[in-house]
């Protein structure tokens, strides 16, 4: 393990060209990239050097198009659902609206299957636009009808906790209490099915490597291993599942 981190270096040519060099100096015939899609533009970059490179998704977003699931998601959402559990069990007591933030600048999945899971309130996620009036309106419906409490999950990239705490608790004037989970969702113990995950694409991808393969990205299909060119997947749009949006409309009324 190369246990490496970003570097502004390899962004220019003479940073490649150092890596590429290093990489030849230590015999090193083949790398498998772990991460987003800023790691597999640069595993694609060696790649064309003549550097055999596979690529693995690991990252909690689940951002990553040509794969159902990144490695680390499982574990980040069940870490979410574990404290907004917790949350919830004050926000009844007290009876409280609560906003809790959650990790996903540019993409919403973390909350979404979060939020579906523990019965969220209403969740904002960056891939849909959302009305802060209707928010209110929606929460002052759920009181009308006997509701004591409401959780609202926020993605990071959809707006600030503590801004949207502030214009709830100014429209309503109720007590509105915020917390941001913040890295906490990054560490932990992984889940079985994260564990599971990443061992079968590690595996694969020792096998890709052996037979020849370069400038691949492993993904799963039906909760199958496949290889996908990593261009194809860099080019590809990626969107989360907005029926579980909906889904969470619905079951939260």
């Amino acid at each position: 393990m190369l246990f490496t981190a970003r570097s502004e270096e390899f962004k220019t040519e003479e940073g490649r060209k150092k890596a590429f060099q290093q990489i030849q100096d230590h015999g090193i015939d083949g790398l498998i990239v772990i991460g987003g899609d800023g790691s597999f533009r640069g595993a694609k970059l060696l790649s064309d050097m003549g550097v055999p490179t596979i690529g693995i998704p690991g990252t909690i977003d689940n951002d990553i198009p040509c794969t159902e699931f990144t490695i680390g998601f499982d574990t980040a959402i069940n870490t979410v659902i574990q404290l907004v559990d917790k949350i919830r069990d004050t926000a009844t007591s007290h009876e409280r609206t609560y906003v809790i933030e959650v990790m996903g600048r540019g993409a919403g999945d973390i909350a979404l299957v979060a939020g579906v899971s523990v019965g969220a309130e209403t969740i904002l996620i960056p891939e849909e636009k959302h009305d802060i009036i209707k928010v209110v309106e929606k929460l002052k419906r759920g009181a009308a009808r006997g509701k004591k409490h409401s959780i609202i999950l926020v993605s990071e990239g959809a707006g600030k906790g503590f801004a949207i705490g502030e214009v709830i608790r100014e429209l309503t004037g109720w007590e509105t209490r915020v917390t941001v989970l913040g890295h906490i969702q990054r560490g932990g113990s992984p889940t079985a099915f994260d564990r599971m995950l990443a061992s079968k694409m590690g595996a694969y991808a020792v096998d890709l490597l052996q037979a020849g393969e370069k400038a691949k990205m492993i993904g799963t299909l039906g909760g199958q291993l496949k290889a996908t060119d990593i261009t194809e997947a860099l080019n590809t749009p990626r969107l989360p599942d907005l029926s579980l949006y909906d889904l969470a409309d619905v079951l939260s009324i």
